[in-house]
């Protein structure tokens, strides 16, 4: 059905990385969530009265918190494609990972209620009555549920929201949570055994299960997490293909919403090139990059290739380098020649991780490359590898 009214309702339906089309997605998910729920929380509502069950009654509402859930997702996305203005230059994008987190707040909202809801049946049990259309409106509603889950797992990840994927745990919790219900009226219509609120309480905690998981991939993207390897790959690919651009480093990708990086790196140019010539060069690859990624930063570094002695020198550090950790890389290398000493000058990256502390590291260094030769003058910075 979703395929179908993204055929008829979005223009572009397939360009997934478009910011129009992922509101429109949005919003057309939102709507039908929306439907969907106000009618699961109405039958299973109309189930839980009639039997006179906590558990199909606190099922009902939770289908009621879903349908905020629908409206939370379509507000999000109407929020987060706010352009940017002076209060916030790069755009209002991460508005959807903070409705991402409001849904999840609800999913563990809604878990603590049905504990207490349950807790209170054990203590105090009411007798159930088994009917055969509470359970037909159950067994719809699972079905129900579990279309939900899929269409919202798929869209989310074709658009990378996280909101929606959010909204597909809660849709997979709630099919969890029906089909426990619907055990538990099997158990009482067989053996006559009424578990009514030990169902409620099993199903409470599966719901704080998937509410915590859902704020942890919420807050992920919030606090500042490592770019996508495909991304990281693609951009690395695109600098190099440049003519004269001979590596990159020092790569930084900040997050600003789905879509919305700003990308700074440092870009490895002959030394050899004419300052005006590099500069205008990386000119140029700034604004094609831009076009393909968004807000992209770059710093020239140039780097003698041809020098004899340099290399020697710089294949001496990378040497010693590998021996203390296979992990580590070097780079902005260069050497000057001092009255007595020959200064080696380079930043040496080290990824997060690794037990020794960086001073540790970059003594080891140093103390490794003066036993080669006692009259090198080692300089080093120490930088955390992110990328």
């Amino acid at each position: 059905m979703i395929g179908l009214l993204s055929r008829i309702f979005i223009k572009n339906h397939t360009d997934y990385k478009n910011p129009e089309v992922r509101r429109s997605y949005g919003f057309l998910t939102g709507i039908v969530g929306i439907i969907l729920n106000f009618l699961l929380f109405s039958g299973k509502l109309f189930a839980g009265i009639i039997t006179s069950s906590i558990s199909i009654i606190a099922d009902a509402i939770n289908n009621l918190s879903d349908t905020g859930s629908s409206v939370i997702t379509m507000v999000g996305f109407k929020l987060a494609g706010r352009p940017a203005d002076s209060e916030h230059p790069f755009g209002h994008g991460r508005i959807e990972y903070i409705a991402s987190l409001f849904v999840s707040a609800l999913i563990l909202f809604m878990g603590f209620e049905l504990e207490k809801g349950s807790i209170e049946k054990i203590i105090n049990p009411e007798d159930i009555s088994f009917n055969v259309i509470s359970l037909v409106i159950l067994g719809l509603s699972l079905l129900v549920k579990l279309y939900i889950f899929l269409y919202n797992r798929k869209i989310g990840s074709l658009i990378s929201s996280s909101t929606m994927k959010a909204t597909a745990l809660d849709s997979l919790s709630d099919c969890i949570s029906t089909g426990a219900v619907i055990a538990g009226l099997i158990v009482f219509l067989i053996w006559g055994i009424n578990i009514d609120g030990y169902v409620g309480v099993i199903v409470g905690l599966f719901i704080f299960k998937t509410g915590i998981e859902s704020i942890k991939e919420s807050i992920t993207p919030l606090l500042g997490e490592k770019a996508d390897e495909e991304l990281i790959t693609d951009i690395r690919e695109t600098a190099l293909s440049f003519e004269n651009v001979t590596g990159i480093h020092d790569l930084i990708i900040h997050n600003y919403g789905v879509g919305q990086n700003m990308i700074s790196f440092h870009a490895e140019v002959p030394a050899e090139m004419e300052f005006m010539e590099a500069h205008e060069m990386i000119d140029t690859i700034e604004n094609e990059m831009k076009k393909k990624y968004g807000c992209v930063t770059i710093h020239m570094d140039p780097v003698l290739k041809d020098n004899e002695q340099t290399i020697m020198y710089k294949k001496l550090v990378n040497d010693v380098i590998s021996t203390i950790n296979e992990n580590l890389s070097i780079h902005d290398f260069r050497m000057t020649d001092g009255n007595i000493n020959k200064n080696l000058i380079f930043d040496v990256e080290v990824p997060f991780g690794i037990k020794e502390s960086d001073e540790e590291i970059k003594n080891r260094i140093i103390e490794e490359i003066k036993a080669y030769d006692s009259n090198l003058n080692v300089v080093i910075e120490v930088d955390k590898k992110i990328y």
